[in-house]
């Protein structure tokens, strides 16, 4: 049975036969505004990789009818590039090494934090958007996050390395507002602490080097790098 959840710009494959769990993670999802399609069965999860493009597949091993690691290895047998976050109460190295082997891009054990597993799947998002289109380009700004070069009129821009970080998480989601929080969320690979105001400082920054005008703020919401 699939069941068809939110109206979010990213669409995500939940792959779950616990009622209890599946239920509580499509609701959690659909709050974080992402498109779910909740199948309880592995035989249904096939045809719905071939019919449609998902940005990440969260998959339970233990299935009904179809296990998760046959759902994987068939995927990839077929070079579906989906990203798979393979979810289980399964801990063994044995399984998480197989699950790798077999093409899996994360493995997350249950019992789980909510927070972790959505920070995982932003993750695996961000690193299937880089894959297929490494060069951001929006107005007369290019980010090439590859090779960590901005652009502006054709023109090198200096940033820093955190700088780039937020640039590109909004240039990542441009025409949506983005949280200071989810900003704060990509400098998290540096060991020194975020401070409260540290995303003000950077947006500042971006303002001067690349104009007043490339990011709005809406108070309350967040930040936001318009579509052309």
């Amino acid at each position: 049975m699939q069941l068809s959840v939110g109206d979010g710009d990213m669409r995500l494959l939940l792959v779950e036969d616990d009622y209890q769990v599946g239920e509580t993670l499509q609701t959690t999802l659909r709050m974080e505004n992402y498109a779910v399609d909740w199948v309880r069965d592995g035989a249904e999860v096939g045809p719905m990789l071939k019919a449609g493009e998902y940005e990440i597949m969260v998959l339970d091993l233990g299935l009904p009818n179809v296990s998760g690691m046959e759902i994987l290895k068939e995927a990839r047998s077929r070079d579906d590039p989906t990203p798979v976050l393979l979810l289980t109460a399964r801990d063994s190295v044995r399984d998480k090494v197989a699950g790798f082997d077999l093409g899996a891009d994360d493995y997350l054990t249950k019992p789980f934090e909510m927070d972790e597993l959505l920070a995982r799947i932003r993750s695996l998002v961000r690193r299937s958007a880089g894959r297929s289109n490494p060069t951001l380009c929006i107005g007369d700004v290019e980010f090439d996050p590859k090779e960590n070069v901005v652009q502006k009129d054709g023109e090198i821009v200096s940033l820093s390395a955190k700088e780039m970080a937020v640039l590109e998480a909004l240039m990542s989601r441009a025409g949506r507002f983005v949280s200071k929080s989810r900003l704060q969320e990509s400098l998290y690979a540096w060991e020194d602490e975020v401070g409260s105001n540290t995303i003000e400082v950077y947006i500042s920054r971006l303002r001067k080097f690349l104009g007043k005008e490339f990011i709005e703020t809406l108070r309350g919401v967040g930040y936001r790098i318009p579509k052309e």
